[in-house]
């Protein structure tokens, strides 16, 4: 079995609820996973999988023009960002090499709410560095991304970069 078609599966397991897996192994239930939140759709959950450690993904809010800049575009609509990061951050390695998180800092003349970093932070459970770039910068590295995902967050400058770090495996 290729890494893609057990991707594939695993999402088919999120979405179908029960599915006769590769290994025969039966997957039953009501389109949920264990440990995985019900924020994390199917397709998130299959992006999370593909990437590989270096890749990064925006966690964007609703009024960033995601589809303007990267073909790999997932909706989150009426979820908060920091929803979603608490569904995603256990499933997801922060990179240990270099700084893993990145906000958009405000243009000049406008001001950050610090409620959302402190929310990002916590839902993150990260107290580490959090590099902040200008918008355009910002533009930038979004369109090299591996996936957007535009959720419905309505706070001003609610855009997060997470760099992906490598998975620990254990046994």
């Amino acid at each position: 079995m290729t890494r893609k078609e057990f991707i594939l599966s695993t999402a088919a397991v999120a979405v179908a609820g029960c599915v006769d897996l590769p290994c025969g192994i039966q997957k039953e239930g009501a389109g949920m996973l264990k440990g995985i939140s019900p924020v994390v759709s199917p397709d998130l959950l299959k992006t999370l999988a593909e990437m590989g450690h270096g890749d990064e993904i925006v966690i964007s809010d609703a009024h960033f023009p995601a589809h303007t800049m990267n073909a790999r575009v997932l909706r989150a609509d009426g979820l908060g960002a920091d929803k979603l990061l608490a569904g995603i951050i256990p499933l997801f390695e922060l990179d240990a090499y270099a700084t893993p998180v990145v906000m958009m800092e405000a243009v000049k003349g406008d001001t950050l709410d610090p409620e959302v970093e402190k929310a990002y932070r916590a839902a993150l459970k990260y107290d580490g560095k959090i590099e902040q770039m200008e918008r355009y910068a910002f533009y930038e590295r979004a369109k090299k991304a591996y996936a957007i995902v535009l959720t419905g967050e309505t706070r001003k400058y609610g855009n997060i970069i997470l760099k992906k770090g490598v998975t620990p495996v254990e046994g």
